[in-house]
Order: structure tokens, then C-alpha cells, then sequence
């Protein structure tokens, strides 16, 4: 008699529509006790933002698995753990799920720095009126590196602020109907041009510290760096004497160190607004994960193949 294939998820069955029949469900969120022998996984979610220790802790256990998905766009959390898996598992990612909430946080952030509105409320505690005049992203230039979903979604977010240029950056040229997508051969002369860069792009070999004191340099005077992507991208070092300098600002929502720890120079340098990586932490995470989980299990019962695929072990 065949084994019904166990699913764990850090969500209880009960909580999601539209799940198929026929496999075990469960619930698991990084608690230090599994809800199951590891072998019998056969569909492994993610728990979400509990961090790299608790997302590989049960993957030597899993020689049955055959399918991991993350409830992020990024796998930078997974990637240490893939080896422990046998060949031929798919590593699927949430691509659908956060593109509309980080996106709304990247124009959150440039708008934030743009008009000044962190000085507005350290004013307003101090009870002064600090009016003047502050940038606009209107007719400003914007440089997206990192063009998959959530750059896109960024870019439409972009569309009614009547920004002069958006120029976009990624690891393979190609034409969208936006424009030209460059490769990050091109970035120097993107960069010089940029009033605004916007970090949207996965962490892993080749942009790791891609964000250097070259990267930054090429930045014109008063520019402005966000980061929604990881903060491996940046190489906080450099980044920390351009807004020492007062020549470059930046918006970050994830940082390296992160979380970042109490007395870092970060959280005190000029320049800067941090936000603690709430990028997809919204109330619209949990309801397109569930739609999510719930397609791809209901293809997984029916041995259709699964959506959103990154990577397949070998």
C-alpha cells in the first residue's frame, strides 16, 4: 500500500481554501518539535521570516521530499540547505505574493525621502514648523536594479509620478514592453544619470556586495539608494561613509547586519531612513500565500507540475 505523502506548512489546513484531498497536512513553524517523522515530507513550505537556522533545520531529514517552497521571493535562506537534499527536488519561490506590498514600500521609502517626511516628524516632536523646499519625484531619473516581478511591479507604481527616466537593470538583457532591460555591465553609465536607484534584485554570487564604494561612487551628488532586496547587495561599510560624507542618501528596509543591532552606526548616520525588512509583511501576504500553497498543492496532487520553480537539486 502506498504511504500518503505528508505536506508541512506553517499554516493549518483548516485556515486555507481549496486544498486537495489525499495528503497529510502538517503544521509546522519552526517550532522545536516536528509534527512528523522528516522522512515522510514529501512537500515542504517554508516557514516564513524565521530565518535561515529554522528553514534548513529539517532538510537532512527529508530524503523524500520533492518539493521545498518559500513563502519569499528570495531563496538566499534555503540555499544553505539545499545540499543536504536528495537530487531531483524543485525549489519553488512565492513570485506573486509580494510584488504588490514591496513595490508599495520602495515608492513609500523614495517618497518619504524625497519630500523630507522623517525631518517633518522629528519637527512635529519637537513641536517646529520646518517648511521649505524639498525634492520631487517628479522629473526625476530612477534606476531599477534587479528586473524580475517585483522591479516590474515598482516600475508601474512609478508610472503616474511623471518621473524624466526609468532605466532597468538585470542579470539578462531583454525588451519588455516598458523598454530596454541593460545588464549590470551597463551600470556605470546608468548610474551616473540616476537621481534615484532602487535595489530590487536576489541575493547570491553575483550581486553579493554589488552595491560597493565603485557602485556608490558612480552615484551623482544627492542621489538616492533603496534597497528592498537583501542587505547582502550593499556593502554597508562603503555605504556608511558616502552618508557620513553627506554626499549620498538612503532608504533601506533590509540592512547587513540584519537584524541590525543596537549601536550600530547605521541606525544613527545622516541621511538614512531604516525600516525593519516589513517589505512583504503586510495584510496582503497571507491571503495570496494561501492562494498560492493552494494551487501548488492541488497541482501536486494531480503530479501537474508546479509553478514558479528556481531550482532543481542535483
Amino acid at each position: 500500500m502506498t504511504k500518503t505523502p505528508d505536506v508541512w506548512m506553517p499554516f493549518p489546513a483548516d485556515e486555507i481554501d481549496g486544498l486537495p484531498e489525499g495528503l497529510n497536512y502538517r503544521f509546522w513553524d519552526g517550532e522545536p518539535d516536528y509534527p512528523a517523522d522528516p522522512a515522510d515530507c514529501a512537500f515542504y513550505v517554508v516557514p516564513y521570516m524565521k530565518g535561515s537556522a529554522v528553514a534548513v533545520r529539517p532538510l537532512g531529514g527529508m530524503a523524500g521530499v520533492q518539493v521545498v517552497q518559500t513563502l519569499s521571493a528570495g531563496i538566499d535562506h534555503v540555499e544553505p540547505g539545499l545540499g543536504l537534499l536528495p537530487p531531483g527536488v524543485l525549489l519553488c519561490n512565492a513570485k506573486g505574493v509580494h510584488e504588490a506590498s514591496t513595490a508599495e514600500l520602495a515608492l513609500t521609502l523614495i517618497l518619504s525621502c524625497l519630500r523630507g517626511v522623517p525631518g517633518f516628524v522629528h519637527g512635529q516632536d519637537e513641536e517646529e514648523w520646518r517648511s521649505g523646499f524639498y525634492p520631487a519625484l517628479a522629473d526625476k531619473s530612477v534606476l531599477i536594479v534587479g528586473y524580475g516581478s517585483i522591479g516590474a511591479a515598482i516600475e508601474d507604481r512609478l508610472a503616474p509620478f511623471e518621473c524624466a527616466r526609468v532605466a532597468r537593470v538585470a542579470r539578462h538583457a531583454r525588451t519588455t514592453a516598458h523598454g530596454p532591460v541593460h545588464t549590470l555591465d551597463d551600470l556605470p553609465a546608468l548610474l551616473s544619470e540616476a537621481d534615484v536607484v532602487v535595489l530590487s534584485t536576489p541575493l547570491n554570487p553575483s550581486t553579493q556586495g554589488l552595491v560597493d564604494a565603485e557602485f556608490l561612487a558612480a552615484m551623482p551628488d544627492g542621489a538616492l539608494l533603496v534597497n528592498v532586496a537583501r542587505g547582502g547587495v550593499v556593502d554597508t561599510e562603503a555605504l556608511l561613509l558616502e552618508l557620513q560624507s553627506g554626499r549620498l542618501r538612503a532608504a533601506l528596509d533590509v540592512t547587513d547586519p540584519e537584524p541590525l543591532p543596537a549601536g550600530h552606526p547605521l541606525w544613527h548616520a545622516p541621511n538614512v531612513l531604516i525600516t525593519p525588512h516589513v517589505g512583504g509583511s503586510t495584510s496582503a501576504f497571507e491571503p495570496r500565500a494561501k492562494r498560492l500553497l493552494a494551487g501548488q498543492l492541488r497541482r501536486f496532487a494531480a503530479r501537474e507540475p508546479v509553478l514558479n520553480v528556481v531550482r532543481t537539486t542535483s
